[in-house]
């Protein structure tokens, strides 16, 4: 009972986090793409820094009971070589998914009627992909699918690589004192400041695919599902194997040569 008890939390834990991520991410997005003059198109860090911080502020609300995934991606690179358990790894994707769907839903209450007019300023459909911004991402310019399938492969390495060194227990200049988490969001923040622009920077695919789901329901029609040029599954499979490689290049090329496992390595060969 007391195992089921923790797996629950650990869930709503997951759950909210996302929650929070999705409901001030997407927010800025909607400042960012339904108003003329947005307050971001000429200090676009600004965007860059808000979903930075969800990330952070999500972390000190949640991490002491789940960890605070927030990212499927996070989560199979975790069980893979982090020893996290196999058994909550499909829960905890569905949790997080069903965070972002419902972080979207509560951007759509606060911004329904700013989309509504400016689909109609713009004279643009729902299906069409107006306003779409504000919930998924897409591809950039001259940017193609397997482009940018590549692209999100690599980015979200990079995030996981720094969120693996950020929290190895065996990292001795590592930020301590519970800094880990604005440091986690500023990798968040810097990763879209150099790549934002190529197809939005899912890095995270419960965070694109939970609030493009909902924007399906929602009236987004095949604007969401499958998206332009099928568009859906790479914020899905791009995140994923980034994840992979970003968590297995940190455990395999960086953690065994940290002073503590040096250390270790020696004593072991005595």
């Amino acid at each position: 009972m007391g195992r089921y008890h923790d797996l629950v939390g650990e869930l709503i834990s997951e759950a909210v986090a996302l929650i929070i991520i999705i409901t001030i991410g997407c927010s800025s997005a909607a400042m960012y793409f339904l108003y003329d003059p947005s307050p971001y198109k000429t200090a676009y860090w600004g965007l860059c820094i808000t979903w930075g911080l969800s990330v952070s502020i999500a972390i000190y609300v949640t991490g002491a009971v789940s960890g605070t995934h927030a990212n499927p991606a996070v989560t199979l690179a975790l069980a893979v070589f982090r020893g996290f358990s196999w058994k909550k790894v499909v829960p905890y994707w569905i949790a997080q998914v069903l965070g972002a769907f419902i972080g979207a839903a509560i951007v759509y209450v606060l911004y329904s009627a700013v989309i509504d007019h400016y689909t109609a300023a713009q004279h643009l459909a729902r299906s069409d992909g107006g306003a779409s911004g504000v919930f998924f991402t897409s591809p950039g310019v001259a940017v193609t699918p397997a482009k940018a399938l590549v692209n999100e492969i690599i980015i979200t390495a990079l995030l996981v690589f720094g969120i693996f060194a950020v929290t190895d227990e065996f990292n001795t200049i590592a930020p301590r004192a519970n800094f880990g988490a604005i440091v986690i969001g500023l990798i968040v923040a810097v990763i879209g400041a150099s790549a934002g622009y190529l197809e939005g920077w899912a890095i995270n695919p419960a965070r694109d695919f939970g609030p493009r789901f909902f924007a399906w329901l929602a009236g987004w029609d095949r604007a969401a599902l499958p998206g332009n040029l099928n568009y859906w599954w790479v914020p899905i499979v791009g995140p994923t194997v980034g994840g992979l490689l970003g968590g297995g290049a940190q455990h395999l090329l960086i953690r065994p040569f940290y002073p503590h496992e040096k250390k270790k390595s020696l004593e072991s060969a005595r």
